[in-house]
């Protein structure tokens, strides 16, 4: 039996946490490549890219391998890297976006991985890596993520789009979160702990000043009634935080996989996402176990489900898919792992194409979550639907 009473804790990062803002830069480079790609004469499906990207004090430098159009050149993804750091908010002495120095060390992909990538079985697109994948989905919010993480991201997107809009002129990019959950009877109903560290303009702002500018946005991003008196907050806890994103830390691409997916609520298989296209499957395969875990409790199936797939390189077909309804199903899990594969071509080929993930979707991914955005917001998710639901329940019948 599960424990039902306990204190669950997630945190997340903002777009201008130094590791966001080389997520966004490595995924400025895919979103490129799927834009410009078929302008050119490419099959976005030949289309490779896994982007690396580094930040510190007004520098920039941005690795990997691609195949694609001569024509997205070293001066062009420069240009990106540019308007992406504009956009997030980065005009500061120690990080500017017309100041930072950035070097583009981009090179053609291997012909080995590109051969068993392409001609798996001679039929089929394989794997671009080996790799275990996992999905998870459960009831704590009405968009079926874990309360924790959906929150912290949550507070952080009101602050930022507070930030855009000129509605606050104080707050930075830079921001963390994290938000503890007391869960009674198995369910969050309260928040015991609030922790929020951000990056302001004015260097002579106290953390009780910032407190009073931050606290409406964390208390309208909270459901009613779960912060209370006795709430505890812990807001710029070391004091001043004038000096922020890369020029405060250095940024890696790919450092915040918990933060990306369920706040530590569910297992992780260790791939990063961004700089990544969806020929790579810890990427792609990591949105279809989302899609079909949040389908599985949309279709009424259970109320939590965890399922993992993984993969060899150059191989199209998963190993192995695994399904664990922690408890809470109303259907056998070893037939379900069937019905997941019948209702859902799960080669990478597949994958990209139910999903539509040969387009210019990625860098809004890159901050608050990969998962459990509606599927309507920015564009659309297309792994957050819930359109195979009906499907798989009569697959069951």
């Amino acid at each position: 039996m599960s424990r039902q009473d306990y204190l669950f804790t997630s945190e997340s990062v903002s777009e201008g946490h130094p590791d966001k803002v080389c997520d966004r830069i490595s995924d400025e480079v895919v979103d490129a490549f799927f834009r410009h790609g078929p302008e050119y004469g490419w099959d976005p499906g030949q289309l490779r890219v896994a982007c690396e990207t580094l930040a510190t004090t007004n520098r920039v430098v941005i690795a990997g391998e691609t195949r694609g159009p001569s024509q997205i050149t070293r001066d062009y993804i420069t240009h990106l890297a540019r308007l992406a750091i504009k956009d997030i908010g980065y005009e500061q002495e120690g990080f500017s976006w017309d100041k930072a120095e950035v070097d583009v060390h981009l090179h053609a992909q291997s012909a080995d991985i590109a051969q068993g990538v392409d001609s798996a079985n001679n039929k089929d697109e394989g794997a671009g890596d080996q790799g275990i994948m996992f999905g998870y989905a459960c009831r704590e919010t009405p968009e079926l993520m874990p309360a924790p993480i959906f929150y912290a991201h949550k507070i952080l997107k009101l602050l930022a789009n507070a930030r855009h809009s000129g509605e606050s002129t104080v707050l930075g990019p830079d921001a963390k979160s994290q938000v503890t959950v007391r869960y009674a009877g198995g369910k969050p109903v309260e928040v015991t702990q609030i922790v929020l560290s951000t990056q302001h303009l004015d260097a002579d702002l106290s953390s009780h000043d910032v407190q009073s500018i931050v606290e409406p946005y964390i208390r309208e991003a909270l459901p009613e009634g779960w912060i209370t008196p006795s709430t505890i907050w812990h807001v710029n806890p070391t004091g001043k935080f004038v000096i922020g994103g890369p020029d405060g830390d250095c940024g890696l691409t790919g450092r915040k996989i918990i933060v990306d997916t369920y706040g530590g609520a569910a297992p992780h298989g260790g791939g990063a996402f961004s700089g990544k296209d969806p020929s790579k499957v810890d990427r792609s395969a990591a949105y279809a176990a989302r899609y079909l875990a949040k389908n599985v409790v949309a279709a009424d199936l259970a109320d939590r489900c965890t399922i993992q797939i993984a993969y060899a390189i150059g191989v199209s077909d998963p190993l192995a898919v695994y399904v664990d309804l922690h408890g809470t199903g109303k259907v056998d899990e070893a037939k379900l792992e069937v019905i997941l594969r019948e209702v859902m071509n799960l080669r990478p080929r597949g994958i990209r194409e139910h999903l539509e993930l040969n387009k210019p979707i990625y860098a809004r991914t890159s901050a608050y979550g990969h998962f459990g955005r509606p599927a309507e917001e920015d564009g659309g998710f297309s792994w957050e639907r819930t359109d195979l639901a009906k499907e798989i329940r009569s697959a069951l019948s």
